[in-house]
């Protein structure tokens, strides 16, 4: 049986993509029995989460600077990803 458990909320974005990778390639292989499916399934929905929230908390981090007509800084903006 694998070792299924919650996301740290100290786990790098890295780290949970890794082990949600790990998770898809195991229920992809399809040797993984019913209830251990079952439990990969549930630890990859909350990786996927915890990734989704690192994400957002990175991207609100991230600032543009607004640069006037004159060459110079007038400040930083959110960033638009869209």
């Amino acid at each position: 049986m694998t070792d299924v458990a919650p996301p740290s909320a100290d786990l790098s974005f890295e780290e949970a993509l890794q082990r949600l990778e790990t998770i898809v390639s195991r229920l992809e292989s399809g040797q993984a029995p019913l209830e251990e499916s079952i439990a990969l399934y549930e630890e990859g929905a909350r990786l996927k989460a915890h990734c989704e929230e690192r994400l957002k908390a990175a991207q609100l981090r991230v600032e543009k600077i607004v640069v006037g007509p004159d060459g110079q800084a007038r400040g930083v903006e959110a960033a638009s990803f869209e």
